[in-house]
């Protein structure tokens, strides 16, 4: 019997389940069928594959064959399957070794001519190949990124013919890959270029510490935008399981990967059209969306109210549980989207309400409506609520008397007291579980009484009593201190200005 096995990987959100591509030759019509949920440019891999072997001096058989692409329930789409339906035919028509071929896994789109074309989603396939302890044949365009992938098996070749020689062992492949020397992204803009503004500067750098999430309110040219888009040159670089899920998201994306600056962390800042598709991720065929390209990153909303409020409240879910799960009729797909929230807006319509300058001249009911348009539950996820106001003549002529700080300097700070709270619960303070506060952030007699008066005066919620208690432990770690104080947790109460009460 003519039946070869090859091994391939399909994709579901950023994992890559094995797909089996059984071919049997069997006696009859010359016909070339594809089976096992193909989508369309899966069943036109047939013309491509013919051409593929043809031209590259191999013969293809003139019977019956079938190709099957289990398991036949999970969709398979794209041309990654024309290498391994290629090397299976060759192998059932014995002009390549059988088994041989099933010790390896394999992806890639051919070309009429036989020559191995990139495809997208390749670093999971990566990872789940070296979980599955066989080796990868891919593209050669797809290999700098592949070989970000620790202890991965790795044969990267341009053509069909370079493959088929290494199985028969006639020529093997290179495995030594040029890797890209990982670093994390130089940042030409710092906060030293920001006059001013101390106390702004100081919340970022305690959002940054703990990854707690901070609306900035302020008139127009305050420097709300410039500050935000300085925010990733005091964030520490990313751990390599870290970029390793936030490059395996990118993999699979639209965007261009970059494994140069791979140990960065995301930042991400979609206009207010955006819709709730380009947000969360959509489609017939899911695809990530915004929030789950800042995954380990930043996502900055410049102009929050301006976007429409039913995508703003897709981000609920996602600040809570740090993943999104698109379901559609045919298929579900879950991304994640673990991100640090950092937004922006004006205080009112006309954008200067409480400016020095006194051009504003909106109405209490239209400010109310103004910033209603962000809802109770999405602000309630916001730690932090803080004014940016406009600083004088004299500072932005002659900068602070003190100087400005530069990013380097807070982000030393920033990852000294990051390392106190990854040492004592193994994670960024934001993150810690109502059991682990019990723990890690107990207060005295006096702070809970504080804390009370604080809940009772300003309507919080149970949520914003565990947040304030987190935000008031990463005020501490950066104090280097081992309990919270009253002056932390005044200081975390403070920045809780814009909650529905106050409006």
């Amino acid at each position: 019997m003519s039946l070869a096995i090859a091994y391939s990987r399909s994709r579901s959100g950023i994992k890559a389940p094995l797909v089996i591509v059984e071919v049997h030759i069997a006696n009859g019509l010359p016909v070339l069928n594809i089976v096992g949920l193909p989508e369309a440019a899966v069943k036109e891999s047939k013309d491509r594959v013919r051409g593929a072997i043809i031209n590259s001096q191999f013969e293809f058989p003139m019977q019956r064959i079938t190709v099957n692409l289990a398991p036949a329930d999970i969709p398979k789409e794209g041309g990654r399957f024309d290498l391994p339906i290629a090397l299976g035919i060759l192998a059932a028509s014995g002009q390549i070794s059988k088994t041989e071929l099933e010790k390896y896994e394999c992806i890639g789109e051919l070309s009429l001519g036989g020559a191995l074309r990139s495809v997208k989603g390749v670093l999971p396939v990566a990872v789940q190949a070296r979980e599955a302890n066989r080796a990868l044949f891919l593209p050669a365009e797809n290999a700098k990124e592949a070989a970000l992938v620790e202890n991965a098996q790795l044969f990267p070749a341009q053509h069909l013919l370079e493959i088929c020689a290494h199985l028969n062992g006639q020529q093997l492949l290179a495995t030594d890959i040029q890797k890209t020397q990982s670093k994390t992204a130089t940042n030409t803009a710092d906060f030293a270029d920001v006059q001013g503004q101390f106390h702004v500067k100081r919340a970022l750098e305690i959002a940054a510490t703990g990854l707690h999430n901070i609306l900035m309110l302020g008139p127009p040219g305050t420097g709300k935008s410039m500050l935000a888009s300085r925010f990733p040159s005091i964030l520490p670089p990313l751990t390599e399981a870290q970029a390793l899920e936030s490059a395996s998201v990118i993999s699979i994306s639209d965007t261009e990967f970059d494994a140069m600056h791979w140990l960065t962390p995301p930042y991400r800042a979609p206009h207010h059209t955006a819709s709730a598709a380009a947000l969360v991720g959509g489609g017939s065929n899911p695809k990530p969306g915004e929030i789950s390209l800042a995954h380990n990153g930043t996502l900055f909303l410049d102009e929050l109210p301006e976007f429409d409020r039913k995508v703003l409240e897709v981000l609920r879910e996602p600040l809570e549980t740090g993943h999104i799960t698109i379901s559609r009729a045919t298929r579900q797909a879950d991304f994640p989207a673990r991100f640090q929230l950092i937004a922006a807006m004006n205080p009112c319509p006309c954008g200067y309400l409480g400016d020095v300058s006194g051009r504003c001249h909106c109405s209490s009911e239209q400010v109310t409506r103004y910033r209603g348009k962000i809802s109770g539950p999405l602000l309630d996820r916001i730690d932090m609520h803080l004014e940016v106001p406009r600083v004088s003549h004299e500072v932005l002529r002659k900068g602070s008397a003190d100087g400005e700080e530069s990013s380097h300097v807070i982000c030393q700070r920033v990852i000294a007291a990051r390392n106190k709270a990854m040492a004592r619960s193994g994670k960024a303070n934001s993150a810690l579980s109502p059991a682990e506060i019990k723990q890690v952030c107990d207060l005295s007699e006096q702070g809970h009484q504080l804390l009370e008066q604080a809940m009772n005066s300003l309507g919080l919620s149970h949520r914003a009593y565990h947040r304030i208690l987190k935000l008031a432990r990463t005020i501490a770690d950066l104090a280097d201190s081992e309990n919270i104080e009253i002056s932390h947790l005044s200081e975390a109460i403070g920045y809780r200005k814009l909650d529905r009460s106050t409006l």
